[in-house]
């Protein structure tokens, strides 16, 4: 990796930048593998992710376009290279040569050369630095491929090979190392927790060894939005729920699985899945956090091998449900708002009506965006990219997609439920010197709550 290091991005805890290191401007390489065994790892992973399914999509596609204008980055620059199913040609070409049934006639006249460290080199920045994997593509697909799976399926290639976005892989690698992106350890969270209890004079049950309910936290929240932890808190007390945080597995943000390694990704998730089995908890509440609910919720078996013991909802999820039953009561809220869907709970995860829902039980005026729902804009940092500090100017292009949206509602008040997305709309509106502010949908319940 090159010695020419400047101190910048990601986004820190306070606003400021982390000291994490990056090299100019580049593409990016991990360990000390030569170009021919990075593409030997790359192509080793790639055919180990050609199942069924992988190659049913890859077959599919009829080259018709339509993904391209579902994708914020190719709307915002008419760049094709951003056209969702080119993003996947290294992927495409591995299949075609190595493992489709003409392989064989591929190889032999050379119909599909080899894939070379300079396509994954240049592949790095398509896969990473201009995909959140929000999944719009994938839902406007005539063909039903899963583009965002397949991109997914991809970065565990390139993370076999070294040959990932510098930040991304750091956060990720300390995520492994100390259980946390942020160095949210479980000794800061102690510290954290405690100070917020006195400071907000709420109970936090920490470490129980029984109770119905663990919840989890990211820790963007824990280190940014502390007040997410004192809402929960508010909120379950309340309700008179048996929960508990427990140190042994609270953190849910997964960058194991933005950065494409598969094992950290197990590791991050068997620590939550392993804290609730050993608190017989009946219910895992998993926080604003969008990665954090495809990681768990439609991962977590996957990654435990078996069905999952305990329930995995959303907070939003949580939210609705019990303001619904009436067990949860809420004060009217007498102003506009317009709700960002977060791709990985509304799009991704089908948790779109939940915060609705809690929405009409906060009694504010819902200015719907166009379009919103599951067709809802990316806010553009998703997937890791808001790590990224060469991603920086292509984000904040795109950005200006959720800018013109949220203006266009005429709302008085920005509310979402995932605090990456705040993350991004807080520098959005630094950068750009916005109007605008962002609320968390959880805080908004908590803050009204009816004793």
């Amino acid at each position: 990796m090159s010695s020419d290091i400047n101190t910048v991005h990601p986004l820190d805890t306070e606003g400021t930048r982390l000291s994490i290191k990056k090299p100019a401007l580049r593409y990016d390489r991990q360990g000390d593998m030569s170009d021919g065994q990075r593409v030997e790892a790359a192509m080793r992973t790639f055919v180990r992710e050609f199942g069924a399914t992988s190659a049913i999509y890859l077959e599919s596609c009829i080259h018709c376009g339509m993904c391209a204008e579902a994708c914020h980055y190719y709307v915002q620059t008419n760049d094709p290279r951003y056209t969702p199913v080119r993003k996947l040609e290294p992927f495409k070409q591995a299949y075609k040569r190595e493992a489709g049934p003409f392989a064989f006639f591929y190889r032999l006249f050379n119909l599909k050369p080899r894939v070379t460290v300079d396509e994954l080199q240049k592949w790095q920045e398509l896969i990473y630095d201009s995909c959140t994997m929000c999944g719009r593509c994938t839902l406007i697909c005539p063909m039903g491929i899963d583009i965002a799976r397949l991109v997914g399926q991809a970065r565990h290639g390139m993370f076999q090979a070294g040959l990932v976005p510098h930040e991304l892989w750091a956060v990720a690698e300390r995520a492994e190392r100390e259980g946390s992106p942020l160095g949210a350890t479980p000794k800061v969270f102690k510290d954290r927790i405690d100070w917020l209890s006195d400071e907000n004079a709420v109970e936090i049950p920490v470490d129980r060894d029984v109770a119905d309910i663990l919840v989890t936290m990211s820790s963007i929240e824990i280190m940014k939005y502390p007040q997410a932890i004192v809402a929960t808190a508010r909120v379950l007390n309340a309700l008179g729920e048996k929960w508990t945080i427990r140190l042994d597995g609270y953190e849910a943000t997964n960058f194991g699985m933005l950065s494409g390694n598969s094992q950290w990704q197990k590791d991050l998730s068997m620590k939550m899945i392993d804290a609730a089995v050993k608190c017989k908890a009946k219910l895992l509440i998993l926080p604003e956090c969008g990665h954090a609910y495809g990681a768990m919720r439609w991962d977590g078996a996957n990654v435990y091998g078996k069905p999952l013991p305990f329930e995995v909802l959303h907070i939003s999820e949580f939210l609705a449900r019990n303001l619904g039953n009436g067990r949860l009561k809420v004060k009217n809220v007498p102003k506009s708002v317009t709700f960002h869907d977060p791709c990985q709970i509304a799009r991704r995860g089908g948790a779109t009506q939940a915060p609705r829902q809690v929405l009409g039980k906060l009694g504010v005026d819902l200015h719907e965006m166009t379009p919103s729902g599951d067709g809802n804009w990316c806010c553009g940092g998703g997937g890791g990219v808001v790590t990224i500090h060469r991603a920086d100017e292509l984000r904040y292009k795109v950005f200006q997609i959720k800018m013109k949206q949220v203006d266009d509602s005429g709302a008085e008040m920005l509310v979402m439920s995932c605090s990456n997305c705040r993350q991004t709309f807080d520098d959005g509106q630094a950068h750009f010197k916005w109007d605008k502010t962002a609320h968390s949908l959880l805080e908004l319940v908590a803050d009204n709550l009816v004793q």
